[in-house]
């Protein structure tokens, strides 16, 4: 049975059972304590909490989801792969344990023919929780001997999200995969035999305070029982498949195939090529995936994941022996797979493929420069008189210049070292550990909702700002600190629930409103909006005169030219979307914007910066459309109908089954966008692009002002233009001849002056040589000559050496301009005593607060203490003394 075929009975035997089918959301999703969707349940989480309404009382979903923590281990096990899919139903209210248990009964050992899976029912095994009777008698109803029900504690059946919120005991089903994979006994026994399939949550508490898995507190009972459960698709693919483990699958295993004939080898020969080939299937898959929902390779957070996921592909490949670009014979195979249950695969190639040859191009960039810096670091091991680089070293090379820890080792072995292994995976472990505590500090750090929950039990805040922007209300609730209070004193900060308002919260890029709320005697400045939960808006207000009290009648009014502002700033950012796509192509994706009164940033993906040519193309276009006056609309739609029309959508971004599609220039430019906008696009008046630069791997940004800031820009511009002719004594139109004359003039002066300098420098190589000092047997020129580019200083120290002839002479110069530089030079006869350039930099450069290194005869140091150049100077005097 295919994966996308288990994928499909799934989804089509809960349908049938009155569910509603979810489609997955993006795996980067709007959840600040997450990289990435990591459980079924993410997209559902606001429904559990209570900070939204669930729309159905029933939804069955396949969720992509990826986790990366357990990174290294992927290829070694049966199980740990990068991106799963995970097979769920809910229940918000409506069936409960006795519901969750038949459906799963039905389809895991129901016949294939019905549409069902045809587990064996003699191979099924389950879990309950401890003192989960209920759950126990349920399943002895549908068929399960008490022999194959076992109880397990906290650790193993009771289920919670890590934070405050809701949890329950669950009950896990197993497989017995028989009694080649290890012991009988059941899964208490061996997890290895027993292959946990599906989770079923039965959840029934709310918890206030989580400290680990079996610690924490009850706050109460949930006002409803809900259910929530989780099948791992591609374990019960492998089952169902008849393979050995889950890299086996028909959705992964294809690549594996490409991959050994690109390395002439054959899957199954050798454990430790196997470990490689099923670390690229799944991280192909993964890459694929994540860069299909809009994630680009960077050095931070989502990107990271995604360079090292890349990366640790093509270093597994070139670790079976090839060192030609993979991926163009790799990610096509996974493509076609994906693409049956997930079309973005395909629509996003043209983007996806454009960013993940560039990142393997500049990956094999990086590996030739690690290279480098490895023969560096072996060097230095040898002059040490070491067989071992360090697990520092190590870490290093890994961290700083992304060269892979198992071609250290392999490379080390070429040239009869080892590496500190155990020093490496204890730094590595020390990172991850702080990687840990960073995320659990940002689960910590969520904002606790119960107040807003409250609030938003007496109903969604109706925005009015569309069409108003000005609005009677009255004061909901106050919230400061956290909690519902009744009253707040001038002076204060604190946030504001009306039962209806004006104000924008920030959202889809767009700056929140500001403005004033008024009463009687009472004023409250308006310091930011948001909205902490779906339909309620809050807003940050300074008490200025007055006190504030729940019930109070208000009247809300928006700082209407900030409005006015934004509008333009929103609308001009959707042309330069579309004029983005007119462009350079419909594979141009939005990735990111912000905009404010008089000023936007739109961040996109292209592989290369954009051309003086392009650029201006981009102003150009869109300041057509701004003169072009297009009108301006917003429609309510079905989320289909939307699509069906071809508007764009954020990634990462959670909508509803009625959007609001924005319009201007009909197809031209349609995006989803819940933000205010100008009514027709001449109202905006002129876009000024400011620059355009990048901002990670395969992302671009342009920047913009508009309106009265664009006008402003520019008369600056025109000021500058106006002062440079003026002082240059020419027209505005012959500046560009007039300043590149002189810069070539420029050029030429500092060329002489460079040519001067040397021939003073090498002027005084006698002189040097002369006063050169006795140090340990050798002759020692050492002189700091503050302001000497590298260049000059490395030359001089040629020279000097050379001057020396057949004596033992050691050349040790510091200059440099904004920071020291460190030249050392040795002659053979030097060399032949034992002393090497290289060591000799790095004692010297240490003492600047740097680091060095190069060859025995000629090697180069720096640091940023310029200061410390006559410590650095008696280092290296003590090292050739002693």
């Amino acid at each position: 049975m295919k994966t996308a075929d288990i994928r499909q009975r799934y989804l089509d035997f809960f349908a049938a059972r009155g569910h509603t089918i979810v489609p997955s959301t993006p795996l980067v999703y709007n959840d600040p304590t997450l990289l990435f969707v990591n459980a079924g349940m993410v997209p559902f989480k606001p429904y559990f909490t209570g900070a939204e309404d669930a729309p159905y009382k029933r939804a069955v979903s396949v969720q992509k989801c990826v986790r990366t923590l357990d990174i290294e281990e992927v290829g070694k096990t049966t199980r740990h792969g990068t991106f799963f899919q995970m097979n769920g139903n809910f229940s918000f209210g409506d069936y409960f344990k006795e519901g969750a248990i038949e459906f799963a009964w039905e389809l895991v050992t129901g016949s294939q023919a019905d549409g069902n899976y045809g587990f064996d029912p003699d191979k099924v095994w389950v879990t309950v929780y401890l003192d989960d009777d209920e759950a126990a008698g349920l399943w002895r109803k549908v068929g399960i001997p008490d022999e194959r029900i076992q109880r397990r504690g906290l650790k193993d059946n009771y289920w919670h999200m890590g934070i405050p919120g809701p949890g329950g005991p669950c009950s896990e089903i197993y497989i017995d995969r028989g009694a080649e994979f290890g012991p009988d006994g059941g899964p208490v026994v061996d997890e290895d035999r027993f292959l946990e399939i599906w989770n079923l949550v039965f959840q029934t508490e709310e918890l206030s305070a989580v400290r680990a898995k079996d610690d924490f507190d009850v706050l109460g009972p949930l006002p409803s029982k809900n259910i929530d459960t989780g099948m791992g698709l591609e374990r019960t693919a492998y089952l169902l498949q008849g393979v050995a483990n889950m890299y086996e699958i028909d959705e992964i295993f294809p690549v594996i195939t490409r991959a050994a004939e690109i390395a002439g080898t054959r899957y199954g020969k050798d454990a430790q090529d196997d470990v490689r080939l099923r670390v690229v299937g799944d991280h192909v898959r993964s890459a694929l995936m994540l860069m299909t929902d809009g994630v680009t390779p960077g050095n931070e957070a989502r990107g990271y994941v995604l360079r090292r996921l890349l990366r640790r592909s093509v270093r597994s490949m070139r670790l079976l022996g090839v060192n030609d670009p993979v991926l163009p014979e790799l990610l096509p195979v996974s493509r076609d797979l994906m693409s049956a249950s997930y079309p973005d695969v395909t629509d996003q190639w043209a983007r996806v493929s454009q960013v993940a040859y560039g990142e393997e191009d500049a990956f094999r960039r990086t590996l030739a420069a690690g290279t480098q810096i490895f023969d560096l670091a072996a060097g230095r091991a040898r002059e040490e008189h070491a067989t071992e680089i360090s697990g520092e070293r190590a870490f290093a090379l890994h961290d700083t210049y992304g060269f892979p820890i198992d071609l250290t080792l392999e490379m080390a072995s070429e040239q009869g070292l080892t590496v500190d292994e155990p020093g490496f995976r204890r730094l590595m472990q020390e990172q991850k550990d702080r990687a840990r505590a960073d995320a659990k500090a940002k689960k910590g750090a969520t904002v606790a909702t119960e107040a807003y929950r409250t609030l938003r039990a007496d109903g969604e805040v109706p925005f009015l700002g569309y069409t108003e922007l000005t609005a009677s209300a009255k004061v909901r609730g106050i919230v400061a600190d956290g909690r519902l209070v009744d009253r707040a004193q001038p002076g204060d900060v604190v946030e504001v629930v009306l039962d209806q308002t004006p104000f924008y919260a920030e959202a889809g890029g767009q700056d929140a409103d500001t403005g004033l709320i008024t009463g009687d005697g009472l004023s409250l400045e308006v310091l930011d909006v948001q909205r902490p939960v779906q339909g309620l808006v809050v807003h940050k207000v300074r008490v200025d005169d007055g006190e504030l009290a729940t019930g109070a009648a208000v009247t809300a009014a928006v700082d209407a030219l900030a409005r006015a502002g934004a509008c333009q700033a929103h609308t001009a950012t959707h042309i330069v979307n579309a004029a983005l796509r007119q462009l350079l192509g419909e594979s141009t994706h939005q990735a990111g914007s912000y905009n404010k009164p008089g000023y936007l940033r739109f961040d996109f993906n292209a592989a290369q910066a954009l051309s003086q040519g392009l650029k201006e193309e981009l102003e150009g276009v869109s300041n057509e459309a701004i003169r072009a006056d297009y009108e301006v609309t917003a429609t309510e739609m079905p989320l289909a109908q939307a699509r069906a029309l071809g508007a764009q959508a954020m990634f990462g971004e959670k909508y509803g089954e009625v959007v609001r599609m924005v319009e201007l220039a009909g197809p031209w430019s349609r995006e989803l966008c819940g933000g205010t906008h100008v009514e027709r696009t001449s109202q905006i008046g002129l876009l000024s692009l400011l620059g355009e630069s990048s901002v990670g791997s395969g992302l671009r940004r342009v920047e913009a002002f508009v309106s009265a800031d664009a006008f402003s820009h520019l008369a600056k511009e025109r000021a500058l233009v106006a002062g440079l002719a003026d002082l240059l004594k020419v027209q505005p139109d012959q500046l560009t001849d007039r300043v590149t004359k002189l810069v070539a003039q420029v050029k030429a002066a500092e060329k002489e002056i460079a040519s001067l300098r040397t021939r003073e420098l090498l002027g005084s190589v006698p002189s040097l040589v002369a006063g050169a000092e006795q140090v340990g047997g050798y002759e020692l020129v050492a002189r700091h000559l503050p302001g000497t580019p590298a260049d000059d200083l490395r030359t001089l120290a040629q020279e000097v050496r050379g001057a020396f002839g057949g004596r033992a002479g050691v050349v040790a110069l510091i200059g440099g301009e904004a920071k020291p530089v460190l030249i050392v030079a040795t002659t053979d006869a030097a060399r032949a005593l034992g002393a090497k350039a290289g060591a000799l930099v790095g004692a010297g450069a240490a003492a600047l607060g740097g680091r060095g290194g190069g060859r025995d005869d000629l090697a180069q140091g720096g640091g940023t203490d310029g200061a410390a150049a006559p410590q650095a100077l008696a280092a290296i005097r003590a090292a050739l003394a002693g």
